[in-house]
């Protein structure tokens, strides 16, 4: 996928998305009959065989998201349901990344929990609600779920439980703006020492 696509067009999921998307069901050709009969509406898929599916607070998704599209190598496909962001990933990386938090001591017990949220990851005998195939009408100011990057290959990139901890970290630090000195004294005078002689 080309780091050159604007996350900010909410566009529609293509057909080979989709057949992407159904993959992951039981039944992929029910699942592309039920999206042909009602395009609209949103599915339950599995995760743990052909994606995970990490799930994080909107605005701290929206952090994640904006890092790994300006720093970082971009995203793969990416949905908001009810308040949070789901980003997909690929199988196993529900197991990885929280131990991976827990290691960088970004867990939940870890000293530096106030600037990531709890991550949710979704993995094998878990299910998301993924958005329809084309955005629905809002009913509010936004619609309750929808695609921020639709998928549109039958082989997304899907960023890895490295790249997800990276964006985390990028995004928490951007947050809290973590420093290891103390605030400068407003009212203290700076001199240049590197003209000392």
């Amino acid at each position: 996928m080309s780091s050159t696509r604007n996350v900010s067009d909410v566009s529609g999921v293509t057909p080979d998305g989709a057949a992407w998307l159904a993959s992951a069901g039981t039944y992929p050709r029910s699942t592309l009959s039920h999206w042909g009969e009602r395009p609209g509406a949103p599915v339950v898929l599995p995760c743990g065989v052909v994606f995970d599916v990490v799930s994080v607070p909107a605005v701290f998704g929206r952090r994640m998201l904006d890092r790994m599209w300006e720093e970082g190598p971009g995203s793969g496909p990416v949905a908001e349901f009810r308040g949070r962001m789901l980003l997909f990933a690929p199988p196993g990386t529900a197991q990885r990344l929280p131990a991976l938090l827990e290691w960088e001591e970004w867990g939940a017990h870890g000293a530096r929990t106030d600037g990531v949220p709890p991550l949710l990851c979704h993995g094998a005998g878990d299910a998301v609600t993924v958005p329809a195939l084309v955005p629905a009408e809002p009913v509010g100011p936004v619609p309750a779920a929808r695609w921020l990057v639709a998928p549109d290959t039958r082989r997304p990139w899907l960023p890895g439980p490295e790249v997800l901890l990276w964006a985390a970290v990028r995004a928490a630090r951007a947050a809290v703006r973590i420093s290891i000195f103390p605030p400068p004294d407003r009212g203290a005078n700076v001199y240049d020492v590197s003209r000392r002689r």
